[in-house]
């Protein structure tokens, strides 16, 4: 979808982004439809910065959007699209004037430079300059005054619509032909376009001679430039340097500094020599800091003897080494770029690390064809779109954090009153299962099978014990049955001793008596020992009261059967 705009100084073709912008590309077609930008003045053209026009006074505060000149001025301005994003990264964009709030009326302009970042998101772009770029640079270096205002007017003549993919509005009336120019719409002007201008319409002979020598001039450098020793012809040599010649061959570049620092501050001598042989050329280039101190050389130094040579200077026309900083920029300043030269590409920039471009560089900026530009710009809008439903989805999940954030901090106490509850309903289950397994049936007979285990070994420990008494018990009796036999038999044996001694000698009488001695002290210890015995079975019955009988030992049956 295309508009040529017609021009007092040639002819512009846009291409307009009627898919992103439809609104804004409906109202801009319809105005130019109804010739509502015939005769419409460049009221604002700012160098390297924009051209705008659309305001039927000329004024720059005026014009309506399509449906305020069919319903009223209360439709003056309508609400603009904001998405997809397109941005002022190029030259030769046109864009709808914003009044504010986005609201676009019938004012747009052209973008005459790259990267106008301070006109994102305020102005809606809604077209592209594919043809008429060498009038854009003329609109570009037109004379204008401090206001921005230029003395010479650039007015849209006509424009041609080649095709309308919108349907009309309702009450929309297209004019039969072109209106003719109204004296409100030309009242603004200055200087017309048509109008021929005199440069020496009351001028001296001197003004007039001035004039053809600094045309003259001019097209002297111009052959220079297309020959190749000029990078441009308006660049002009430094005015501090000051050309030396007629040297002396031994003159070096210390003498001369030492000679013209009498002036002022010299920040370069330089003797120009031959650069096989390192003889001097008799040629010397003197660069002082100060402009004053140059022209003071200029006057003074011409035609002084130095080294038996009188020197000739002269100021310096060589542009060797100055750097170029482009056309309209000069030899100094900074290196941005304030010239509309490209409007296809933006200006080719400098590596800082090398300072020099490789042929990659050269193809990234080869210029391209309308068609490839077009499949350009729409992959930035695809890229555009992605970036900005990324930045949505952020945005969609730091909030959904913040909310579960928040909901954490509400929960926290009410999370932790629930687990220490759990840790309690633990802990009481436990509890409970320990008592439940402690007092269960099969703990119960467990505990009932131990104890009476624990007492059959007790009474096993016992009943030993008691055989080992009742053993000893029964060797004891059996010992003092033994001892009894023993006394019945001595007793016998007494009397029949007794008997004897009656009828014995002496002799007789003393063994008779050591043998009762003998006898008295069997009787003691054996006394002694019933009495140990005795005590012992005394003392075992005590301790086994209330207990079982224990079976008869093996000796005590054997005693029995002696018996």
């Amino acid at each position: 979808m295309s508009v040529v705009i017609e021009t007092t100084i040639g002819d512009i073709t846009v291409d307009l982004f009627t898919e992103e912008r439809p609104i804004s590309c409906l109202n801009f077609i319809k105005l130019c439809k109804i010739k509502y930008y015939n005769y419409n003045l460049f009221h604002t053209i700012e160098r390297g910065f924009i051209a705008q026009t659309g305001d039927p006074t000329g004024v720059g505060n005026g014009g309506s959007s399509i449906w305020g000149e069919i319903d009223g001025p209360g439709k003056r301005f309508f609400e603009a699209e904001n998405l997809p994003k397109i941005y002022h990264a190029s030259a030769g964009l046109l864009s709808l004037v914003s009044a504010g709030k986005n609201l676009i009326g019938s004012q747009f302009f052209f973008t005459l430079a790259p990267n106008l970042s301070s006109l994102d998101g305020i102005h809606c772009v809604i077209g592209e300059v594919v043809e008429g770029h060498e009038v854009l640079r003329k609109i570009n270096e037109a004379i204008v005054d401090e206001n921005f205002r230029p003395f010479q007017d650039i007015r849209i003549t006509h424009t041609v619509i080649l095709e309308d993919p919108f349907p009309d509005p309702r009450n929309f009336l297209m004019p039969s032909r072109s209106p003719s120019p109204t004296p409100q719409r030309l009242q603004n002007g200055r200087i017309a376009a048509d109008e021929d201008i005199d440069d020496t319409d009351g001028k001296t002979t001197a003004e007039l001679q001035e004039m053809l020598a600094e045309r003259e001039a001019k097209a002297r450098a111009t052959i220079l430039e297309i020959v190749g020793d000029l990078p441009d012809a308006e660049m002009a040599p430094p005015e501090n340097v000051l050309f030396v010649c007629k040297l002396n061959p031994v003159t070096t570049d210390d003498d001369l500094e030492i000679i013209f620092s009498r002036f002022g501050k010299v920040k370069t001598c330089e003797v120009i020599r031959d650069r096989k042989t390192g003889d001097s050329l008799q040629y010397a280039f003197v660069e002082f800091e100060d402009q004053k101190a140059c022209e003071a050389a200029y006057f003074k130094m011409d035609n002084v003897l130095i080294d038996d040579r009188r020197i000739h200077v002269d100021f310096s026309q060589s542009v060797a080494k100055v750097k170029w900083r482009g056309k309209g920029r000069g030899v100094e300043g900074s290196l941005k770029n304030n010239e509309f030269d490209n409007l296809r590409e933006p200006r080719k920039t400098l590596r800082k690390e090398d300072g020099k471009r490789n042929e990659n560089d050269r193809e990234k900026y080869k210029q391209v064809s309308s068609s490839d530009r077009k499949l350009a710009r729409e992959e930035r809008h695809r890229e555009q779109i992605k970036r900005d439903r990324e930045n949505s989805k952020k945005l969609y999940r730091s909030h959904n954090e913040e909310e579960h954030y928040r909901k954490y901090r509400y929960d926290d106490r009410n999370e932790r009153e629930r687990r220490r509850s759990r840790e309690r309903y633990r802990r009481s289950l436990s509890r409970n299962e320990y008592r439940s397994r402690r007092n269960s049936p099969e703990k119960e007979k467990h505990r009932k099978y131990v104890e009476s285990r624990e007492r059959s070994n007790n009474v096993r420990g016992s009943t030993k014990h008691r055989d080992d008494n009742d053993n000893k018990s029964s060797v004891s009796q059996h010992d003092k049955k033994r001892q009894t036999t023993n006394r019945s038999r001595n007793n016998d044996s007494g009397t029949k001793l007794k008997r004897s001694r009656q009828y014995s000698s002496p002799t007789s009488e003393s063994d008779s008596s050591s043998v009762s001695t003998s006898d008295s002290s069997s009787e003691t210890t054996s006394s002694d020992e019933s009495s140990d015995s005795s005590k012992k079975s005394r003392r075992q019955k005590r301790s086994t009261k209330g207990k079982k009988k224990k079976s008869v030992g093996k000796f005590h049956k054997r005693a029995h059967k002696k018996k």
